[in-house]
């Protein structure tokens, strides 16, 4: 399982912060899905690049891209709270 917390400055250690993780998830599904699904596959179901590119049926490259930009995303969205 990668940490959530590794990806962040700021690591999620209250439940304001889980709070604020939800609601930004939910946001980021709404734009982006598939975005979303990574992110929540990778912190909530510890699955790797390859397991999730199987899951969504996309290739690797796709999987590795979306983890990049949501988690940028997120931590703009976090950073704000």
């Amino acid at each position: 399982m990668i940490p959530f917390d590794e990806t962040l400055t700021h690591p999620i250690s209250t439940s304001d912060d889980l709070l604020a993780l939800d609601v930004a998830l939910r946001d980021l599904a709404t734009l982006h899905p598939r975005q979303a699904a990574v992110v929540e596959g990778r912190f909530f179901g510890g699955l790797d690049q390859t397991e999730l590119a199987e899951w969504l049926n996309v290739s690797p490259s796709t999987v590795r891209n979306d983890w990049r930009v949501a988690r940028a995303w997120l931590h703009g969205q976090l950073s704000r709270r």
